[in-house]
């Protein structure tokens, strides 16, 4: 390690442990409060919590924006708190991006690239991407992954830890301990960009033939376990469309809610973030014609069975079907639900249904922006489950409700009216658990993604 590298690792060492003593502090006053008998000033204790985790801008942070999204993971004060904190890293110079290139290709690595971008192209929160040329002329987006990342990961999952740890002491209305595990899980798979590619590859056969999703390909040869390269997806920000006319921001929506919805009813796998970055618009003849989907960090497969939960939910909501609700809920996970349990988690069901439900041309939600998206309904999930609760989050439903708020906000943003009811049945139609078993099997074998458990 050269002394660059000792300073940078020493540095992070150094702010996990202040950070941790900090996020301590939050702890035990908060238990001294409580102890004492005194009013816990949740408001000062999120922005304290908050201040104590904003010099990490890595994977926790990514954490934290998500735990904003689930009802009462967390008091709403340290929810909101969270979720304004930055997810990017400041980006590598390029005498690191040399060491590191050299690390994971060897000492010849920029003989393998025509040609190769020291400064970065965009950065996140495990790494960075460069532009590159390939020797055949293709264009190459180049994801290079920061160093060290596998310590700050399992440093961050010790810190979400502490903020469960501070929050089980609210007594609240959530237990989070299978929320912990399914975070842990994914921000770990995170750090490995060969599974990244079979997942990339996956989405390719999914979507091979489909006019409105372009997946990037992946160049084996110039890819490992910590880089990734891919073919340069040339498109437009979805926000550049904001001001477009109502039918291109319609495409544009409907290719997103393809781009979701067709991968889960048929394959049983999600992309977990929908983030704005995440996708970018290519166009034909100057106007949108569909979505490249640029990232694939952050998956998440089910078993069949569970998808049958999803789409049964639905439909015993259509119908008033109660049976049909309560078998849904249990298939996701949810055990020992009273009646009064199941009317709460209705509330928050009919909210990421409603729209799907509704057989009219309709925006995502009315009256509201995307930052606001389900605030509301969260608040009186949060208020009931206070007084109905406690219940157990199973860890299949975190990464479908960051999904489906998350695209909500998408469709927000664009201001698209189309009639969801349709889409959504007509992606669904003919649904049958067999099926998509069998592809599952299929595609995911061809392609080396693991079938879920």
């Amino acid at each position: 390690m050269s002394d660059d590298e000792q300073n940078r690792f020493s540095a992070r060492a150094a702010r996990y442990v202040r950070v941790g003593t900090n996020v301590g502090a939050v702890a035990a006053r908060l238990a001294g409060s409580r102890l004492l008998g005194l009013d816990v000033d949740r408001s000062k204790n999120a922005a304290d919590l908050a201040a104590a985790l904003g010099g990490l801008k890595g994977p926790i942070m990514k954490a934290a924006q998500l735990l904003s999204t689930i009802p009462e993971a967390l008091p709403a004060e340290y929810a909101q708190q969270l979720a304004q904190l930055q997810s990017q890293a400041p980006p590598m110079g390029p005498a690191f991006v040399r060491r590191r290139m050299q690390a994971e290709l060897g000492p010849d690595w920029r003989a393998r690239f025509q040609d190769f971008e020291n400064e970065s192209a965009a950065s996140a929160s495990l790494g960075q991407v460069h532009r590159a040329t390939a020797h055949d002329g293709r264009k190459l987006a180049v994801k290079l992954q920061y160093p060290d990342m596998q310590s700050a990961v399992e440093a961050d999952v010790n810190q979400l830890k502490m903020v469960f740890a501070i929050h089980a002491r609210m007594d609240p209305a959530v237990e989070t301990g299978e929320i912990l595990q399914e975070i842990s899980a994914r921000l770990r798979e995170e750090l490995d960009y060969e599974l990244e590619a079979r997942h990339m590859a996956l989405y390719a056969a999914i979507f091979c033939d489909d006019p409105l999703i372009r997946v990037p390909e992946v160049v084996p040869g110039l890819s490992t376990k910590r880089l990734l390269s891919m073919t340069w997806s040339e498109g437009r920000r979805l926000l550049e469309y904001k001001q477009a006319p109502i039918e291109d921001r319609n495409q544009i929506a409907r290719a997103m809610f393809r781009a979701w919805w067709f991968p889960f009813s048929h394959y049983g796998v999600i992309h977990g973030d929908p983030h704005l970055g995440n996708y970018n618009v290519f166009e034909a003849d100057g106007r949108p014609a569909g979505i490249n989907l640029l990232d694939y960090g952050c998956m998440r497969t089910f078993a069949p069975k569970f998808v049958a939960g999803v789409i049964d939910l639905y439909r015993g909501l259509l119908t008033g079907e109660q049976a049909l609700i309560v078998n849904a809920y249990e298939t996701w996970g949810f055990r020992g639900l009273s009646k009064e349990l199941i009317d709460v988690l209705n509330i928050w069901a009919r909210f990421i249904y409603g729209p799907l439900l509704d057989d009219r041309v309709r925006s995502i939600a009315e009256g509201t922006t995307p930052g606001e998206y389900g605030r509301r309904e969260a608040f009186t999930v949060h208020k009931a489950l206070k007084e109905k609760g406690p219940v157990k989050v199973p860890r299949e439903f975190v990464f479908m409700d960051r999904a489906a708020i998350g695209l909500g906000g998408v469709f927000l943003h664009l201001d698209a009216r189309i009639n969801y009811y349709r889409i959504f049945n007509d992606t669904i139609e003919g649904f049958d658990l067999a099926e998509v078993a069998d592809r599952q099997r299929t595609i995911f074998t061809a392609t080396g993604v693991p079938l879920p458990v």
